[in-house]
């Protein structure tokens, strides 16, 4: 016989009703039979998921590697060779008006530059072109979007990967672009490490948004489009032949037009960057290249984001 007095703390049937199911009052807190708990939050399902399509894309990098170091090297090499020992041989050397102190003063200039483009043209073919190539004929965007993560975090996921190879780009092209010149040019550098380790990768992040923001916005017949309004512009008044500190010549009416123009180009940043960390040229301030480049980084993920995101849904 049940006694009078037991309080419901001591009856086990306390709280749930028929078939055991707790009453909305009742203690909850153990499971139901059958039911199933999440094993893990989704912050640690989204940091999981990103790292995986990370190495995806590692992994892929490194099965292809070989095409990635042609690819990197081909226009880099191209150019160093064409500027800094063709001509310097043939005696129609850039800046051979002052022999080869003139010459030995391009190659110094063009170097950074060389390395920025590199970076560039990384970010853009990385993440611009396969991002148009998987928003169209290869439709892989929707298997990459089908991983346990929000949709933004898969198109940052390409841009770390992009800015992975663009770092690699770097480190490859470098030593390629200051050993390759004609016997008696000789650039000068000065390696001011701690600029080199953080503008190089911020500047691979920059320019993998900016892939982003393109590969999201151009379809894929538009690429030649891409190339001949966005890309051409950016490399030839990007600084890459030139310090952005030269420009003050080029003047109407006492206004300093081009000088003041380029300053819109992400690109002239990195490049003026490069050259405060290779040489001991003058160049832009770092005080304004930082947050300069920082904001555009910004601004293109975040357009690109919105962009991938729209068409993700459409």
């Amino acid at each position: 016989m049940a006694m009078s007095g037991a309080s419901p703390a001591d009856d086990p049937s306390a709280g749930t009703g028929a078939g055991g199911r707790p009453h909305p009052g009742g203690d909850d807190r153990a499971p139901l039979r059958g039911e199933v708990r999440p094993g893990r939050s989704a912050v640690a399902s989204s940091r999981s998921a990103l790292a995986g399509l990370i190495r995806r894309d590692l992994a892929v990098l490194r099965k292809n590697f070989g095409e990635f170091v042609g690819r990197t090297v081909m226009q880099p090499f191209l150019l160093v060779f064409v500027f800094l020992y063709v001509f310097p041989s043939i005696g129609q050397g850039i800046g051979s008006g002052g022999g080869t102190a003139g010459e030995s003063a391009f190659a110094t200039v063009l170097v950074p530059g060389v390395v920025s483009i590199a970076i560039m043209f990384q970010g853009i073919q990385s993440v611009a072109i396969q991002m148009s190539q998987e928003f169209g004929f290869t439709r892989e965007i929707e298997d990459r979007v089908q991983a346990p993560c929000p949709i933004w975090l898969v198109a940052v996921a390409r841009v770390l990967s992009g800015a992975a190879q663009g770092l690699i780009s770097a480190v490859i092209v470098f030593p390629i672009a200051a050993v390759v010149h004609a016997p008696g040019v000789h650039p000068q550098f000065s390696v001011h490490w701690w600029v080199v380790v953080t503008l190089i990768p911020l500047s691979c992040v920059a320019m993998t948004s900016l892939g982003l923001l393109l590969g999201t916005t151009f379809e894929p017949r538009n690429i030649g489009v891409m190339f001949g309004f966005v890309v051409l512009p950016l490399v030839f008044l990007g600084g890459t032949y030139y310090q952005w500190t030269k420009l003050a010549p080029v003047e109407v009416g006492g206004f300093h037009w081009l000088q003041t123009l380029v300053l819109l180009n992400p690109l002239i940043y990195i490049t003026e960057g490069m050259r405060a960390g290779f040489t001991d040229l003058s160049h832009l301030p770092l005080y304004v290249v930082y947050p300069v480049l920082l904001g555009f980084c910004v601004l293109f993920l975040g357009l690109g984001l919105r962009n991938f995101r729209r068409r993700v849904l459409s």
